[in-house]
């Protein structure tokens, strides 16, 4: 590779490092939502295709948003190396280049969900910073007059060093400061810790409930409870100044703030949720959880406002500009849809909604849980459609009756004559689950035993004693049948667009 290529991917590389590093630093000042990072990101995800966004949650799970920006970091690079190398041959050339990525970062910021016009500030300070320091470069390579492209040589030396030195730390103190300054002046954690929820009945965790024998423990820990949304930079929201609209077709508007909320009849439940990206086997087939939701009826709140008649779809939009939209009948019709405050006996955690969000009972996450929620429109399938189903997925979105096997886990090995435990759970939230049966190598199906629950609105653990009696492999499937005495479904259907169907099925070795 010739010098001057290697000495122009050193400019472009210091010239973008300086651009991100301001980014972020005046973002610190803005809001974190406005780095260039961040709103380019937000509106690549806006752009992308549902098919791709399914490989990206089959392929990452719940680390696709750090494999994005991880993709982007690259690109950037890539780019900035390119550009570099054509700005020592006519600075003309990468300053047209700056110009163009500024105008993506200035078109992303304004338009991405929830956008505010400062949101282009930090873009616009990084491209003016940007092209001072590729001009300053280019001048100390080729000098003030200029000098022959691809010569390799350099002008002013010592300018281009201590220029490249001074750059890259003050671009390293500016991305990193930044990133810490916004993680000081906007991190709800601290708001967080001082809350003290409204004391309540706790829902304990029914006698029976949790077998011990399945790889998956009935209560889930907020700390391992999967995460599927869009927000690149998760919402710090302060509780002290969050509110929340409820308006639309009701017969009064109203605005409740978070003391109004707390101040609201509390209960806590169980309840299981569920993402409709969930596979029926593979490494993404964990996109659920089950944990103790703290706050006040949904259905409660929307009778404060009045339903007027006509409408049959809830909008839930979040502050970084989400749309759910749920059936009205789904949260009318007894079951405990929660305005919820709390998680496993604490504050919501800020990644999963603080201060509030909402927990709909039986229906899948993307028509349900909507974190950060900020305001409430009641209206009608007909008139709105929401992100997810703009996206192609089913409008109303109830969860599917499933079962999964947790143990033994696929090609274990096991030990003939050794008896073992098969287990693992089963769910139809709002429905409940009658019965799970095992078929082992294609003999009759065995009834297993389930453990006790809380409420239909939570999975059911079960458990089936099996001895291998034969060496090699063996194949184990499940089915569940729900409350109302329907069975499983056993074809095969990926999630795309009501939510995977299928039986769960391994396959171990047994050896003497």
């Amino acid at each position: 590779m010739p010098l001057s290529w290697l000495i122009g991917a050193l400019v472009g590389l210091l010239t973008a490092g300086a651009a991100v590093g301001a980014g972020e630093a005046v973002a610190a000042f803005v809001r974190p939502e406005s780095s260039p990072i961040i709103v380019v990101g937000n509106r690549f995800i806006l752009l992308t295709p549902e098919s791709v966004r399914r490989w990206a949650i089959r392929q990452f799970g719940t680390g696709d948003k750090a494999a994005l920006l991880t993709g982007i970091y690259v690109v950037i690079a890539v780019l900035a190396v390119v550009l570099g190398i054509l700005a020592l041959r006519r600075l003309v050339f990468g300053l047209a280049g700056l110009g163009l990525f500024g105008a993506i970062g200035v078109y992303s910021a304004l338009t991405t969900h929830a956008h505010r016009a400062s949101d282009v500030i930090p873009t616009i300070v990084g491209l003016l910073l940007a092209g001072y320091v590729l001009w300053l470069l280019e001048r100390a390579v080729n000098g003030d007059a200029g000098s022959s492209p691809g010569t390799g040589g350099l002008a002013d030396r010592r300018l281009f060093l201590q220029g490249s030195v001074a750059i890259a730390g003050l671009a390293a103190l500016a991305g990193f400061g930044g990133r810490a300054l916004q993680h000081t002046r906007y991190d709800a954690g601290a708001s967080r810790a001082r809350i003290a929820l409204p004391p309540v009945e706790a829902a304990a965790v029914p006698p029976g409930a949790d077998l011990g024998q399945s790889g998956q423990p009935w209560a889930t820990p907020s700390a391992d409870f999967y995460r599927i949304d869009t927000a690149l930079s998760v919402p710090q929201l302060d509780p002290n100044t969050w509110r929340l609209k409820i308006h639309g077709m009701v017969e009064r508007e109203l605005t409740l703030n978070y003391q109004q909320v707390l101040a609201l009849p509390q209960i806590e439940r169980w309840i299981t949720l569920a993402c409709v990206s969930r596979e029926v086997s593979g490494p993404y087939d964990n996109l659920i959880g089950n944990a103790r939701f703290q706050g006040t009826l949904l259905a409660e709140v929307l009778r404060k406002a009045g339903i007027q008649p006509g409408a049959d779809q809830l909008v839930m939009r979040s502050v970084d500009g989400m749309t759910i939209g749920a059936p009205i009948a789904a949260i009318m019709d007894g079951r405990d849809a929660l305005l919820a405050v709390g998680m496993n006996g604490q504050p919501l955690p800020v990644e999963h909604g603080f201060p509030v969000r909402t927990v709909i009972p039986g229906l899948y996450g993307y028509v349900s849980a909507c974190k950060w929620v900020v305001d409430l429109e009641v209206t009608t399938f007909a008139a709105f459609d929401a992100y997810w189903v703009r996206a192609g997925w089913v409008q109303q979105g109830p969860v599917v009756l499933s079962s999964r096997i947790d143990r033994p886990e696929g090609s274990q090995s096991l030990t003939v004559g050794q008896q073992v435990p098969i287990a693992g759970v089963a769910w139809e939230q709002h429905v409940g689950v009658s019965k799970v049966e095992v078929q082992i190598d294609n003999g009759p199906w065995q009834a297993a035993r389930l453990a006790n629950v809380a409420s239909v609105d939570t999975w059911c653990q079960w458990t089936l004693p099996w001895t291998p009696a034969t060496s090699g492999p063996h194949t184990i499937r499940v089915r569940a049948t729900d409350a109302n005495g329907t069975g499983q479904l056993a074809t095969n259907h990926e999630p795309f667009p009501s939510a995977a169907t299928g039986l769960h099925e391994i396959t171990v070795n047994a050896h003497a």
